[in-house]
């Protein structure tokens, strides 16, 4: 018979490992102060060679417990008390992650637990709690709805056309369908000023999914703005504030976090519409001087968009691919590069760029537009800070123009608006990727930046003033704050 010493031991060792709970591989799991294991000590499967990947989230502002892992022997419960092969896991703005080989599984504890909830994930990939490299893209808004598109996930199809069956796509464009497999997407919003503002809450999927979400989504769906941008979700906000900023988190899985991005949404008075959803035109997301459609959905898209607009545009662009196709597409090349496919996608999107012109309001951090006249020269990104300064320091400014109602419409697709209203121009590098990736026997030129350019485009803000990628004032259409300085759609 055995000791009774040792009977105790064993017993303890069994009521031990009774209490323990094992985490299972690419799944993450909830606790609390009390449905956690007493002692709160979890089992980490084996892993050969291949490391896993030990991810924690907190889901309260309580003071933060500790959490020790260990893929060695050594230690039974790791602990602050340290040992062979025991590590703390590094927790900042909520979550943690550490990486490591567990040959004969491992032990995760949990150090001054408390009452705070938290969240343990165990992967073999990538960590289950993170924060996204890729931030949502907020499209456009009007003064009480906005387009908001999550970070791009899945790739898009894109097929290159061969001689001699060398097939452009229709005008009229089909998408093929989104990959079966779509990430579960939640989108968080709320005005930067909230109390407390989100960005001041711990940046884990289960703080920020436990806070009351702004707006009304009205629409969302999936949608590919372009074969290189891949898929994303699509909300359709609706009952915003005029003139508010406004912070977005998307939420990737519950536990991946995409954000914080910011924007304002336009004043009361802005009387432009917002159209998306348009197959032709995929990049097209934002506000466009059309007077409220009569459907009473607030917006446009390829169903409620009239057909005088879109029919001059669909059969421009098959006009367009008509002469391109003149040339000896996939059997001869104009250049090494590029070939009528990548002609034919940079035709649409300048082609729609142009059609649907963007309406505006000043950025956060830009002045006030001035009318662009046709004697427009110049560098259009940056304006003297001081007028009487002019060779002094500059500030960036968007690329706004006034559009009174005495001048013709810069585009003549477009209805009459009726009222005076603010255009974003296209960026420049929208027509110069046309010039590029086109023949030249189709005789399409861009404005030079030196002489009237900035009267049409937005000049020097993505690329420089010469031309060199990049280089502009910002480098950048639009940034995460919420400045807009040319459509880069």
């Amino acid at each position: 018979m055995l000791p009774e010493a040792l009977l105790c031991l064993l017993g303890a060792a069994i009521v031990s490992a009774q209490t323990r709970v094992k985490l299972e591989l690419n799944t993450f799991v909830s606790f609390n102060g009390s449905n956690a294991p007493d002692p709160p000590v979890f089992t980490i499967p084996a892993s050969d060679t291949a490391g896993l990947t030990v991810s924690v989230a907190l889901c309260s502002n309580d003071v933060p417990p500790r959490f020790f892992v260990t893929n060695g022997s050594a230690v039974d419960v790791p602990g602050p008390n340290g040992g062979p092969n025991v590590f703390q896991v590094p927790l900042q703005d909520g979550f943690g992650n550490w990486t490591g080989v567990f040959p004969a599984g491992g032990v995760l504890a949990v150090d001054g637990l408390g009452k705070t909830p938290f969240e343990l994930g165990i992967s073999g990939d990538d960590p289950i709690h993170s924060v996204l490299e890729s931030q949502p893209f907020v499209a456009d808004t009007t003064s009480n709805q906005a387009i908001i598109f999550s970070p791009s996930f899945g790739s898009f199809p894109l097929v290159k056309p061969t001689y001699p069956n060398y097939t452009l796509p229709a005008a009229n464009l089909s998408f093929p369908p989104p990959p079966p497999s779509t990430p579960n997407f939640t989108l968080i919003l709320a005005p930067t000023n909230a109390d407390p503002p989100l960005r001041s809450l711990l940046q884990t999927g289960c703080v920020l999914r436990a806070q009351n979400s702004t707006g009304t989504i009205v629409n969302e769906s999936i949608w590919s703005r372009s074969p290189e941008d891949g898929w994303r979700a699509q909300w359709l906000i609706d009952t915003l504030a005029p003139s508010t900023n406004y912070t977005a988190y998307v939420i990737q899985d519950s536990t991946k976090i995409s954000g914080p991005v910011y924007f304002t949404t336009k004043s009361a008075a802005f009387a432009c519409s917002l159209v998306h959803s348009l197959p032709y035109c995929p990049n097209v997301a934002y506000a466009v001087p059309l007077p409220p459609p009569t459907s009473g959905t607030g917006t446009y898209d390829s169903t409620t968009l009239p057909p005088t607009v879109a029919e001059p545009l669909l059969s421009g662009l098959t006009n367009f691919t008509t002469t391109l196709t003149t040339f000896a597409c996939g059997r001869d090349w104009y250049s090494p590069l590029v070939g009528c496919d990548d002609c034919q996608r940079a035709y649409r999107r300048w082609l729609c760029a142009i059609t649907f012109t963007r309406c505006g309001e000043p950025s956060p951090s830009s002045p006030a537009p001035s009318p662009a006249v046709p004697e427009t020269t110049g560098l259009g990104a940056l304006r003297p800070l001081d007028p009487q300064a002019p060779h002094g320091a500059q500030q960036v400014v968007s690329a706004l123009a006034l559009q009174p109602t005495n001048v013709p419409a810069r585009s003549s697709a477009l209805p009459p608006l009726g009222t005076a209203y603010t255009a974003l121009l296209p960026c420049i590098e929208r027509c110069t990727a046309v010039d590029r990736a086109c023949p030249s026997f189709l005789g399409f030129r861009c404005p030079v930046p030196r002489f009237n350019a900035a009267a049409s485009y937005g000049v020097g803000f993505v690329d420089g003033f010469s031309g060199t990628e990049g280089a502009g004032a910002t480098g950048e259409a639009q940034d995460r704050w919420g400045n807009v300085w040319c459509n880069m759609a």
